[in-house]
């Protein structure tokens, strides 16, 4: 079997997404969800509940109060801060102990992750005045293919290299000559063996070029786009790719953004990360 055919294949065999994320997700965007159905929702899933609880008392998700049980967090954390943490929680079971081909720490890669999901939530704020917790979980998500293709890349990794600093290619297009397939289309597909809805999964496969996307007004791939852009200039790369990706213009001039915008968002983003010293140690 060639080796895109063992990667694609690989898809089926993945782990389930936690159900436990998914229900949460679903309960809180009801206005009259019950504070006890949704702490016995999250209470289901142990891995879950500790990890919320060792997080929930970083500098992050605010908190004035020592937590210590899945109900304070319930009631102290807010809506939109207990989302981020179940969401958090869930996906990182996924970076551990797994082989990655990209970076010498699955830990890097997770970190990169998590910068990205916090700027996503810096520029909807600074475009949209509020924040999305659906943006927040594709910008978590968006290298979920470089998981799963990093025991891949690592036989592979030199060639894609000399292909990307030799010959000039992008990384993307590289990965797909070396092992017939991105990272990103393989996000895709796994968001859709998920079944994730679509502006996940196509802010995943799309979040180096969302411009190849024929949407108007998916703004989902644009920011994740962004996010993951502004990351990468501030070396929270999660690997060695660096900025073998096109620019920015065309994304700020959609969201009328100038270069001070994202640098005040850098700024926002660095003292964010340090209170977030919790959540990366998860991994």
């Amino acid at each position: 079997m060639i080796v895109i055919e063992k990667i694609i294949h690989s898809v089926q065999s993945i782990p389930a997404f936690p159900m436990t994320v998914q229900k949460v997700t679903e309960l809180v965007s009801r206005e009259d969800y019950a504070v006890a159905d949704l702490v016995n929702l999250i209470k289901c899933d142990q891995a879950i509940t500790a990890n919320i609880l060792r997080m929930s008392n970083a500098a992050y998700f605010g908190s004035r109060h020592k937590i210590k049980t899945i109900q304070e967090a319930v009631l102290y954390l807010g809506q939109q801060n207990l989302l981020r943490a179940v969401q958090t929680a869930g996906v990182s079971r996924f970076y551990r102990k797994v082989s990655v081909g990209y970076v010498s720490q699955a830990r890097e890669l997770w970190k990169h992750a998590i910068a990205v999901a916090m700027m996503s939530q810096i520029l909807s704020r600074k475009i949209f005045h509020c924040e999305d917790s659906v943006l927040y979980t594709a910008a978590l998500l968006h290298d979920i293919g470089k998981v799963f293709l990093g025991e891949y890349v690592q036989e592979s990794f030199d060639r894609i290299a000399d292909l990307v600093t030799k010959r000039g290619s992008s990384f993307l297009d590289a990965e797909k000559e070396v092992l017939g397939i991105d990272h990103a289309v393989l996000g895709g597909m796994i968001a859709d063996h998920w079944h994730f809805p679509a502006e996940i999964r196509d802010a995943i496969a799309y979040h180096h070029r969302p411009d190849l996307l024929d949407k108007e007004g998916d703004y989902i791939s644009w920011l994740v786009y962004l996010s993951d852009q502004v990351c990468l200039m501030m070396g929270v790369d999660g690997g060695i790719d660096g900025l073998a990706y096109k620019g920015l213009e065309e994304s700020l001039t959609r969201y009328h953004l100038r270069m001070q915008d994202l640098e005040q968002g850098m700024i926002m983003l660095l003292e964010s990360l340090e209170g977030a010293e919790d959540v990366i140690n998860i991994v």
